[in-house]
């Protein structure tokens, strides 16, 4: 059975930093692909980040890009996603997701992931 888990998640101030982990079991975690994707209150998902399998290639929304940072470390079956200088307009859920097929590259349609995490809350405040 695929389980994903998300951490880290919490409230910070606007301008803060904070790092989620995403660690998944139940598949040879190295062979896929990963996303984030979050869902703010009342708005649909919005992609945020992926990273290839081989974890050389990402992707970024244009929103978080410069300001986010996605990596893997495969030796733990871990997703990251660092966060820098926060904004109020990232406030969500934040999910990962493990792609269907293996050996794919940072794709950013939900439709490639078939493994979702059950997501961690993150708030900024002003």
């Amino acid at each position: 059975q695929v389980q994903l888990v998300e951490s880290g998640g919490g409230l910070v101030q606007a301008g803060d930093s904070l790092r989620l982990s995403c660690e998944v079991s139940g598949r040879t975690f190295g062979r896929y692909g990963l996303a984030w994707v979050r869902q703010a209150p009342g708005k649909d998902r919005e992609f945020v980040a992926a990273i290839s399998w081989s974890g050389e290639s990402t992707n970024y929304a244009d929103s978080v890009k410069g300001r986010f940072t996605i990596s893997r470390e495969n030796a733990k079956n871990s997703v990251y996603l660092q966060m820098n200088s926060l904004k109020l307009e990232d406030t969500a859920v934040y999910y990962c997701a493990l792609a269907d097929r293996a050996w794919g590259g940072p794709n950013r349609w939900e439709d490639d992931y078939g493994y979702w995490g059950q997501g961690t809350q993150v708030t900024v405040s002003s």
